[in-house]
């Protein structure tokens, strides 16, 4: 599967949204398995944003980053453990707009099977691995409805063994079985055209 995944998404022509919004980047990081696995992590109850959600390894931009794919894979070693020399990077996905504002990319990689990732207690409650199938059988928890600028957007959510998945996670998740694996998985309007429409909304404002 790994081999469709980087072949499909080495000839995708990613969405980029061009604007002065503050930029992040995440990395959905894949292991070697012949299923392969996706790398999620459970933020920390502790904190302010976001507290206890599902997420990818990933965070803002740091003006000592030399660029956005830097920032996922720096990310992803303070995270969770995660050697940069250990990812092997196919290549971005879309641009998606989060709740806060943030412009993020994400990162497509593959890790080895064996990879022991570790999470930082000052930031993770837990890193855990569900296998594509799961998402590809879209067996899904909900379909959520979400506001944004007076639009609706519906976006599947799965659970997993007590974790709910959705949101932007769920967004890029959807893109990666979609254009990666060739999935059919309906959500409309897609992100990446939701995403375009409200940056050019907010910026007539």
């Amino acid at each position: 599967m790994i081999t469709t995944i980087r072949k499909r998404l080495t000839e995708l022509t990613p969405a980029r949204f061009p604007s002065n919004r503050p930029q992040a980047s995440v990395l959905i990081a894949l292991t070697d398995h012949d299923d392969p696995e996706v790398i999620l992590t459970k933020r920390a109850a502790t904190l302010s944003t976001h507290s206890g959600e599902i997420a990818f390894p990933g965070g803002k931009y740091d003006e000592t980053d030399t660029d956005l794919l830097f920032t996922a894979l720096r990310e992803a070693h303070e995270e969770v453990g995660l050697l940069p020399s250990s990812v092997d990077v196919i290549g971005p996905l879309g641009q998606v707009l989060s709740k806060h504002g943030l412009q993020v990319t994400p990162w497509v990689g593959v890790v080895p099977k064996t990879v022991e990732l570790v999470p930082n207690p000052g930031e993770l409650d837990e890193v855990f691995s569900v296998p594509l199938s799961f998402f590809l059988a879209d067996q899904r928890y909900s379909t959520d409805e979400i506001r944004f600028k007076g639009k609706s957007l519906y976006v599947p959510a799965w659970e997993y063994q007590g974790h709910i998945i959705w949101g932007l996670t769920a967004y890029m998740l959807v893109e990666l079985l979609n254009e990666g694996c060739g999935a059919d998985i309906p959500m409309k309007p897609r992100p990446e055209y939701a995403v375009r429409r409200f940056l050019r909304e907010s910026e007539e404002q």
